[in-house]
């Protein structure tokens, strides 16, 4: 008789394997030189189900995300001064860079940028309401939470194709702005921070949601990590310089 395994064996045996893989090559490619590694998810790949499937957390860090860093690294190989650039500075300085390689990095160092936000934003035993200064901005600059995620939800249903819808800050002023870019560019190659961010490309929600965008983000903000976010927004506030 064949046993079959069920899916959550299938699943956590996948986890698993992504979770123990991703640490060592984070030190890994720190210890071989390369400018740009992955980070490692802060959370188990499951800690965010349901509203995020395991295997599509595995699949979005293990695989896409370590893709843009793998590209990346490779696209700056051959350039010195462009290797010893932070990401950040990488991005903001797009049109500095020499142009074989611009829109290698500007595809692939806007996505790492952009999965390294959104991995830190999220987390287990998160969702409800923002507090303190950043729920002090929101009700200022959108006349409060729900109409904010009115806002970013139709921000993100009306981007067509692929791409992410972003809050930026003003660092003096500290007011809010809801972005939306297509592919993996970036608020920062405009020289703005980013508070927080969603992926809206397809591979960030279709196996659980197939064709059902509005519907993922939705869902999405049942696994924001305000206290996160509201670290980010005192970080900018204060001039630090954070992906």
């Amino acid at each position: 008789m064949t046993i079959r395994p069920d899916r959550r064996s299938v699943l956590t045996g996948l986890t698993a394997v992504f979770a123990v893989a991703a640490a060592p090559r984070f030190a890994l490619a720190q210890a071989a030189g390369m400018p740009h590694a992955l980070p490692p998810l802060p959370y188990d790949p499951a800690a965010l189900e349901p509203h995020i499937d395991a295997q599509t957390m595995a699949l979005h860090h293990g695989k896409h995300h370590q893709a843009y860093v793998d590209n990346l690294n490779k696209a700056v190989a051959d350039h010195d001064a462009v290797r010893a650039m932070p990401l950040r500075d990488l991005l903001k300085r797009m049109s500095e860079l020499p142009e074989a390689i611009r829109t290698t990095v500007r595809n692939n160092g806007g996505g790492h940028a952009n999965h390294s936000m959104f991995w830190s934003i999220m987390g287990p035993k998160a969702g409800g309401a923002p507090t303190g200064d950043v729920a002090t901005a929101i009700d200022r600059d959108f006349g409060g939470f729900d109409a904010f995620k009115t806002r970013f939800n139709a921000a993100g249903t009306g981007r067509f194709g692929s791409g992410w819808v972003f809050v930026t800050v003003d660092p003096s002023s500290g007011r809010l702005e809801i972005l939306s870019l297509p592919n993996q560019d970036t608020p920062l190659m405009e020289g703005r921070p980013v508070l927080m961010g969603n992926d809206v490309w397809e591979h960030a929600y279709y196996l659980k949601y197939q064709n059902r965008r509005a519907e993922y983000l939705n869902a999405w903000w049942n696994v924001v990590d305000w206290a996160a976010v509201g670290r980010r927004y005192a970080a900018i506030r204060n001039g630090d310089a954070i992906i």
